[in-house]
């Protein structure tokens, strides 16, 4: 009968799904207990099915299993406060054991039923008075954890918490349909006069939680799981159209066994395509991506320049997708941990590679999405690194041409006007000698700048050795009138780099200090003594980097110049030549390093130097 064959169908395919649930049960909480109302279930059906299959004889087999049921109804209610995360404490879970225990026992001595003939459905279990007080127990067991599972989704919604509220209702209506589709065994006990067609959908109970399972990330959802999906659904259809094939197989001209089979393999065949995409839809309800979605994210995030930009771009697009605040980074992973999911998008050593962090409770649907359009942002993550090194060695490359002129054009100039200083400083040998020393500064600083263009725009070779920083730093710095050192500079600071380029850059960087914080007047100099103006350095590390902090208290950086402050001839201090920042810069830059003005309170001027840290010798 099409009932039987329906029902012992739900029996294998609850077992196969409680088997695949204990083999998730090391990573997925909640696992084992529900495989084990599962198999509770199934054994459950065998003793309502047992007498069908073999005869009346296996009424005390049968009779036994079905007893069973108390016991599984405390399986379901304690699946449901762990679920939805009801702290019921350990006695009220061993209260609700003891209520299922204690009936099923009574009922396995006792014998709770006694079994009858249904026109439709054959041998059924009637329950005696022993049956009916213990399936009271199962009843309110039930009543619990559905109660449970409704005092969850109350509160998700109240809470805002949509995830927890797909989740639970999608568990929710599982529990309902295998209620309703219980209502069968109701029909045929009444003896109604309708046919127990509830019964028919209970192959699709297990479904159902598994759709809820798989779609709202109750559990760990994989290929295996998938794949599980798919042939239960072809088992399934291919069971249908098996059962309609064999019926119609007496109309058929030629009467041959061989060709019901056939026709029943034929039939799964030809449907083993579109199932495959029903159970897809299933599995990642919401990611059907498609070619045109993977196109137009590529061409959106095409657009980004920076890391920056496409991290943005990308957040904004993945989170409009599937309806979830989403944080994309690109290169590292945030230091902190956050409730938002987050696609992390890094530097590998075959290249570039997507992270999902903080998915665990997300649906397998969004996450697949996030999965492929990681992919996207990982060839756009590429593509931003390529440009970047192309636009680094195209930048470097005009910087060496400028730079080459600029040599080509102090040389000249060098060459030139050197003759025309001899001969101002011999024209004045005889003048007084206010004159000739005015004329004599004059020299000196065209000297001077002569000499810092030649320097900035010949070709540097780095001539790199272990040098500890905080040294050289109070070494340098002991040109400095008023000076105090943090306790960075405490400790050595090693690093492989060029002495006397390094020295050059804090002398720079020293004497633009000393400059800016010098009293113009005694008046001045009287007020900086109040105010204890001054240098101060210090120095900080981190697991990679040495950061080096040169702060003074005098007038600031002008607001006009801060854009371009590291470019030649930015800044023309009384008495420099406008290239002691551009050699600072250039000098961090060759030793992969950087500079920048900074904010450190209570200084009003910060530069700070990165150098990259080097292990201790």
């Amino acid at each position: 009968m099409l009932i039987h064959a329906v029902l012992g169908f739900s029996v294998l395919e609850t077992l196969v799904l409680a088997a695949l649930l204990l083999a998730w049960a090391d990573r997925v909480a909640g696992a084992r207990l529900l495989a084990a109302f599962l198999t509770g279930i199934s054994l459950w059906m065998v003793g309502n099915e047992l007498p069908n299959w073999i005869g009346p004889e296996a009424e005390p087999v049968a009779m036994r299993l079905l007893a069973t049921a108390p016991f599984t109804s405390a399986l379901f209610f304690h699946f449901c406060t762990v679920f939805c995360r009801v702290d019921l404490g350990r006695w009220g879970v061993a209260a609700a054991y003891a209520l299922g225990g204690g009936a099923s026992v009574v009922s396995i001595l006792l014998v709770p039923a006694h079994l009858v003939h249904h026109r439709d459905i054959g041998w059924i279990a009637v329950a005696d008075e022993v049956g009916v007080v213990a399936s009271m127990a199962w009843v309110i067991l039930g009543i619990g954890g559905v109660w449970v599972l409704l005092h969850a989704l109350l509160r998700a919604r109240r809470l805002g918490d949509g995830q927890k509220l797909r989740q639970i209702a999608a568990v929710t209506a599982s529990c309902l349909w295998g209620l309703l589709c219980l209502a069968g065994y109701g029909i045929a006990v009444l003896d109604l006069p309708i046919y127990p067609f509830p019964l028919l959908g209970l192959p699709f109970y297990s479904l159902i939680l598994v759709y809820g399972i798989l779609r709202y990330g109750v559990f760990v959802a994989n290929a295996w799981a998938r794949r599980a999906l798919v042939w239960a659904l072809l088992l399934a259809l291919g069971l249908g159209v098996g059962l309609v094939v064999v019926a119609l197989t007496p109309l058929l001209p030629l009467e041959s066994r061989w060709l019901g089979s056939l026709a029943v393999a034929a039939s799964v065949l030809a449907l083993n395509g579109p199932v495959r995409r029903v159970a897809e839809r299933l599995v990642y309800p919401g990611a059907d991506v498609s070619a045109a979605d993977l196109a137009a994210w590529r061409r959106t995030l095409g657009s980004a320049e920076t890391p920056q930009a496409l991290a943005e771009q990308a957040a904004a697009l993945l989170s409009t997708r599937i309806g979830t605040q989403v944080e994309v980074h690109i290169g590292e992973a945030p230091a902190a941990a956050s409730s938002t999911p987050q696609l992390v998008c890094g530097r590998a050593s075959e290249g570039w590679a997507v992270s999902l962090q903080g998915w665990d409770a997300a649906p397998p649907g969004p996450r697949h999405v996030a999965e492929l359009f990681g992919t996207v942002v990982a060839e756009a993550a590429e593509r931003v690194e390529q440009a970047q090194q192309f636009a680094a060695r195209e930048r470097e490359r005009q910087l060496q041409a400028r730079l080459a002129e600029l040599g080509a054009l102090a040389a000249t100039v060098a060459h030139d006007i050197r003759n025309p200083l001899n001969i101002i400083s011999m024209a004045v040998a005889a003048a007084p000698g206010d004159t000739r020393r005015e004329v004599a500064e004059q020299v000196a600083r065209i000297a001077h700048l002569t000499h810092d263009l030649l320097d900035f725009a010949k070709p540097w070779k780095l001539a790199p050795s272990t040098i500890d920083l905080a040294a050289q730093v109070r070494n340098a710095a002991m040109r400095l009138p008023d000076v105090s050192f943090g306790p960075g500079l405490v400790q050595p600071l090693w690093l492989q780099a060029d002495p006397s380029r390094v020295d050059q850059a804090l002398t720079n960087l020293f004497e633009n200090a000393r400059m800016a914080t010098a009293p113009a007047n005694d008046a001045d100099a009287s007020a900086a003594a109040r105010t204890h103006s001054h240098v101060h350095i210090d120095a900080e590390t981190t697991d990679t980097t040495v950061l080096l902090h040169v702060c003074d208290a005098g007038p600031g950086v002008p607001a006009e110049i801060r854009d371009r402050l590291f470019e030649p001839f930015a800044s023309r201090s009384p008495g420099g030549t406008g290239l002691g920042l551009a050699i600072v810069a250039r000098t961090m830059a060759a030793h992969g390093g950087t500079v920048a003005l900074t904010e450190r309170a209570p200084w009003s001027t910060c530069f700070t130097l990165s150098f990259p840290r080097t292990p201790a010798p």
